[in-house]
């Protein structure tokens, strides 16, 4: 072997076993610092600590929530880091991928489906019967073409909306009684007594997402969008999860 080849040879290695042990020792340092801010925020749930883009910052992921701590864990700074040169928001785009959704996993069978137009475009929806701004979002929705839409009732703000979201789930057309419901107040009549334990499992399901809020909205690529938006942002968002 000529000598340059074992020299470039042996960089490599030396480069890789280097990379490795940066690699461990960053680990340790977020570890220690995750356990660090655990034991002293015990009513955090801290699921996991980074480096930050920022020198000597660190990332906190608290919930779906991120926070920033320094490397002893001594302060911690709520708000969102804005890279300033192209006027981003670091920490929104981050919040993105750590909440991201694997839509092809999602139980669609547990979900109300409603289909317009060609129904090409994907989204799911976590939606509580008596939630004012899903109503919106339906009303949104019904001017729409072209999207499936799933809705996973969601029964989270009182009592009546667990009787409503199983009279529903127990109608002869589930979409036709949800759209009836939410678009135009006309209250579902079935008696709400059939198998509803896929809401048992939309509500399980919820909160392993870290669902807190309704609607959610979970897009073909996995983003989430929260509240009701608007026909143009939608419109957007959509179109950019299918391409």
């Amino acid at each position: 072997m000529p000598k340059f080849i074992r020299i470039a040879a042996v960089s490599a290695l030396v480069a890789a076993m280097t990379g490795l042990g940066l690699s461990a020792h960053a680990d340790q340092v977020t570890d220690k610092l995750k356990a660090t801010l655990q034991a002293r925020l015990p009513e955090a749930p801290i699921k996991g600590v980074n480096k930050a883009p920022f020198p000597g910052l660190f990332e906190v992921q608290i919930g779906n929530e991120l926070a920033y701590t320094d490397a002893t864990g001594d302060y911690l700074i709520a708000g969102d880091l804005i890279d300033t040169k192209t006027r981003s928001n670091l920490s929104e785009a981050r919040r993105q991928d750590l909440n991201k959704v694997d839509f092809a996993s999602l139980p669609l069978n547990d979900a109300v489906k409603v289909v317009k137009g060609n129904g090409a475009r994907k989204m799911a929806v976590f939606s509580d019967p008596n939630c004012p701004y899903c109503r919106m979002l339906e009303n949104t929705l019904k001017s729409m073409n072209n999207v499936t839409v799933y809705t996973f009732l969601y029964p989270v703000l009182s009592p009546d909306s667990v009787v409503k979201a199983k009279q529903i789930w127990c109608s002869t057309d589930r979409a036709k009684t949800w759209e009836s419901w939410m678009v135009d107040r006309q209250a579902p009549t079935a008696a709400g007594t059939c198998d509803t334990s896929a809401l048992d499992k939309n509500l399980a399901l919820g909160h392993s997402m870290n669902v807190s809020g309704t609607p959610t909205i979970i897009l073909a690529d996995g983003h989430r969008l929260p509240g009701a938006v608007s026909e143009a942002e939608l419109e957007k968002a959509l179109n950019a999860a299918t391409h």
